[in-house]
């Protein structure tokens, strides 16, 4: 069924952990104005976590990360709690999804059209909610487009080149397999 091979027990770790980085490492880009609309620090665990653990651990890691977040941290602040909290759980279920449903016969090849895709849906979602739901009649296009892909343009950069390298070092080092 998962992609990666690993045992329950295995994968609620990891999940775990992932959720541990995703409420560290936003602090670490804490003393940047804007650096977590710029970098995009959550989002690396969660996409991460759907990826090698599977679409259930992926989007519970999406939940649960920016509540506990929100709770020990305060980031993200609670008005813009809902919004991350389904853009991010919708990227850790679709990077899962997407990984266990792409066969292309190369790993590095399977894992950015599912990283590249999950990217996307989480970000329609994202843009969705607000427009329709959580800033019905001040969102608009142009506000999503700017958010989503130009603000977060060096976020975007750095998952393309991080993530994957991170799941490749993980199956080199047996710690996942295929």
């Amino acid at each position: 069924m998962y992609r990666f091979t690993m045992n329950r027990t295995k994968r609620l770790i990891l999940t775990g952990l992932c959720i541990a980085l995703g409420i560290v490492l936003p602090l670490a880009f804490h003393s940047i104005a804007n650096a977590g609309s710029i970098f995009l620090p959550m989002h690396i665990p969660v996409l991460l976590c759907g990826l090698i653990c599977g679409w259930p651990f992926g989007l519970a890691c999406g939940v649960v990360t920016p509540l506990l977040s929100s709770l020990f941290t305060g980031m993200p602040v609670v008005a813009f709690l809902p919004a991350i909290l389904c853009e991010l759980a919708v990227y850790g279920a679709v990077s899962g999804l997407l990984m266990q449903a792409i066969r292309t016969g190369k790993t590095l090849t399977d894992l950015y059209l599912s990283l590249i895709g999950a990217m996307l849906a989480g970000r329609l979602v994202f843009g969705l909610l607000n427009a329709v739901v959580f800033r019905a009649g001040a969102y608009s296009v142009s506000l999503w487009t700017t958010a989503a892909f130009v603000t977060a343009l060096p976020g975007i950069l750095i998952q393309l080149a991080i993530i994957p390298a991170l799941v490749l070092a993980l199956k080199k080092a047996k710690l996942i397999t295929e």
